[in-house]
């Protein structure tokens, strides 16, 4: 790539080590401003099992079971939100180690894989929330209901179950982002993404069949928006596959 710059090991190791510590300062300020609403972002957070719960006419509850229980949940929602928040600082230090020594026209390559990073990323997380946990937890519940039990989960379960769906699908919809990316550094092509298509349709109902409840409704309302973004993926590999072409010929 023009303009990159050969660094020897020990110079690619410091670069790593400067990145992972401005990474970590920005996760620690965002924890630092979260902390303080964990009480209502612990609570937001639990609402779409409470409104499952009273839809399906069920009596859910949130129990602690150790004397440290809720002090170390309070930590991981802030640090949980930390990391959202150092999001657009995160996506740019990994895109400043993996691209060092940024000209002016690598500078705004940068802003948009941050902001769209960022976009693609709060984007998964939204549409879990609003989607994924309206219609995986009345199923989850259900399951209760058919024993005759009334659930009583753990606080640290639950934040894991649903930190863990929120992070699985901020991933899964960076899948243009990480498609520009790769295509950038030379990775992979357009072609690469067509010749793979039909591995991804069955990978996606796959993910599809694990994450949601076992009906097809609820499937295809989970792989029909990660196709749309893997096809978005192969626009923007050609896209960018052209363009270097293009600055080759130059």
């Amino acid at each position: 790539m023009p303009g990159d710059q050969e660094l020897p090991l020990s110079g690619h190791l410091g670069e790593l080590r400067t990145r992972l510590f401005r990474s970590l300062v920005a996760a620690a300020v965002g924890f630092a401003v979260c902390y303080p609403a964990t009480g209502p972002l612990f609570a937001a957070l639990t609402d779409p099992l409470f409104a499952a719960a009273a839809e399906s006419g069920i009596t859910a509850t949130l129990i602690g079971t150790g004397v440290a229980e809720a002090f170390f949940t309070r930590l991981k929602v802030a640090f949980i939100a930390g990391v959202f928040l150092a999001l657009p600082v995160l996506l740019h230090q990994a895109w400043k180690f993996t691209v060092p020594g940024l000209k002016t026209k690598e500078a705004q390559t940068a802003r948009g894989f941050v902001i769209f990073g960022t976009f693609f990323f709060l984007s998964g997380a939204t549409f879990c929330y609003y989607v994924v946990f309206p219609l995986g937890f009345p199923f989850l519940l259900g399951e209760y209901a058919k024993i005759g039990i009334d659930p009583a989960i753990r606080i640290s379960e639950y934040l894991s179950f649903s930190a863990q769906m929120l992070l699985a699908f901020g991933i899964t919809f960076e899948l243009p982002v990480a498609s520009f990316f790769l295509a950038r550094v030379g990775v992979i092509t357009h072609l690469t993404l067509i010749k793979y298509f039909r591995h991804a349709i069955l990978a996606v109902f796959v993910l599809s069949a694990v994450l949601t409840p076992p009906d097809v409704a609820s499937q295809i309302l989970m792989a029909f928006p990660v196709l749309i973004l893997y096809c978005l993926s192969i626009g923007v590999a050609y896209a960018v596959t052209r363009k270097t072409g293009d600055d080759a010929e130059l």
